[in-house]
């Protein structure tokens, strides 16, 4: 039985609902990073930061490729990259309205008084 296509984006972006994955995505659009230095830009344990790149990687987000010792993550395409772009696009729009909105509550908070 197939999954109707609403329920595959749900679950795409439930599967990018996590704040270290995203910042995995987030330092990946730069180009591939090792996971020592993953682990650097990111405060998180390393068995954290394995389970969350388990997760990116068996959803086919990002590749891995071993260099000897060294375990290095990339995008597996463009289009995750844009993705990216497209939610902080997104946000901030968001946020700028919400600025707006506080700064006509305070004014009207001035007038009240």
């Amino acid at each position: 039985m197939s999954v109707p296509l609403y329920q595959a984006k749900a679950e795409f972006f439930r599967m990018l609902g996590h704040p270290v994955r995203i910042r995995v995505l987030e330092l990946l659009q730069d180009g591939p990073m090792p996971v020592r230095d993953l682990l650097a830009a990111i405060e998180v344990e390393p068995a954290g930061l394995s389970q969350q790149l388990a997760v990116l990687r068996r959803s086919g987000i990002v590749t891995s490729t071993r260099e000897g010792a060294t375990v290095v993550y990339e995008l597996a395409g463009g289009d995750v990259a844009d993705l990216m772009g497209a939610a902080r696009r997104i946000l901030t729009e968001m946020l700028s309205g919400r600025k707006e909105l506080l700064t006509e509550l305070r004014e009207a908070e001035a007038v009240a008084r």
